[in-house]
């Protein structure tokens, strides 16, 4: 089987951090976004492991082939065509079967039994506003037998997840080239549902796969909430003499807490340090300094430092914000 996942975007919505960094790569509740994706995979099944990057993203081969130990190839989409545009930079492996999953958004399911069973599959889940995304429409038996890029009036609430499964690829990779062809557009892009509806016009009639979990990490405010709820998965306990730390949390290699109040939905990553401030809801990442403060709802880029006043903050890396009598911050 082959692995693709398109990670080309730029991840616009999560600026500043994502001008110094990719999106799979920031933090959240202790690790990369795109290692909670590769946790959820079941790896042993997988033959090839593809990355669709954009002209920048190397560091993202870098870190997938750093936490799987496996050889990874990466194809670069220089503009954003869309997603149907991303896969077919990857049409070299688009034969026999393919996973793929979006490098944004992290899924819950189980998705080696339905490998296993070498069925096809297409990742949904029931919304409240399914007019934000593409939609499955079933047919009498259950099986999926129509998509709708983000209509306006939906015939089903079953959202795509980002997820798809595909015994025959090269079907896929056919369709594809005719979207590009015929220049087949759907708001200006060449999309993936489009290159499917083909296939569902051909006869093909995937399952809906139903997911258990489906966690945005593509804006600050989702950021935060899948912080919250990633972590309330997995409850640590730590002991900071002077601090009172309150679950869930998560707390890095050698961060150094004194007469401080962290939690609950906080993570702070490796070396950070926090005297006397009370955190809750925020992710401070890697190296971050703050003093005399009070955090609620926000993201602390690596290295940047903080003292002196309670704000809501968006603060990228190497930062500084010092009020002291009438300072100015930079």
């Amino acid at each position: 089987m082959r692995l693709i996942i398109p990670v080309a975007g730029r991840g616009t919505r999560l600026r500043p951090h994502t001008l110094l960094h990719p999106k799979p790569l920031l933090n959240v509740a202790g690790k990369p976004i795109i290692a909670h994706i590769l946790d959820g995979l079941p790896l042993e099944y997988v033959e090839n492991i593809v990355l669709v990057i954009n002209p920048d993203g190397q560091r993202i081969k870098k870190f997938v082939e750093e936490y799987t130990g496996r050889e990874t190839h990466a194809v670069v989409q220089r503009e954003p065509l869309g997603l149907g545009h991303a896969i077919y930079m990857a049409e070299r492996w688009l034969y026999d079967d393919v996973l793929i999953i979006l490098g944004d958004t992290i899924v819950e399911a189980d998705i080696e039994k339905e490998i296993k069973n070498k069925v096809d599959f297409l990742g949904v889940k029931e919304v409240k506003d399914p007019r934000r995304f593409g939609v499955a429409v079933l047919d009498g038996e259950g099986k999926i037998y129509e998509l709708e890029e983000k209509p306006e009036y939906p015939k089903s609430s079953l959202a795509l997840v980002g997820l798809y499964y595909i015994t025959h690829a090269e079907k896929l990779r056919e369709a594809l080239f005719t979207i590009i062809k015929d220049n087949i557009r759907t708001r200006g892009e060449y999309q993936l549902t489009d290159a499917l509806s083909i296939l569902l016009k051909q006869g093909w009639r995937p399952k809906p796969l139903f997911i258990d979990g489906w966690y945005d990490c593509g804006k600050i405010d989702a950021l935060l909430e899948t912080n919250k709820i990633l972590l309330s998965k997995n409850i640590r306990t730590y002991n900071f003499p002077t601090a009172l730390i309150i679950p869930p949390v998560y707390i890095g290699k050698n961060v150094s807490i004194e007469y401080a109040i962290v939690g609950p939905y906080v993570t702070i990553n490796d070396n950070a340090v926090v005297e006397n401030a009370i955190i809750k809801n925020t992710i401070v990442n890697e190296g971050a300094y703050i003093k005399n403060f009070i955090l609620d709802g926000s993201l602390i880029g690596m290295n940047a430092t903080i003292q002196d006043t309670p704000i809501r903050l968006n603060i990228a890396d190497y930062s500084e914000l010092v009020m002291e009598g009438g300072g100015s911050s930079k």
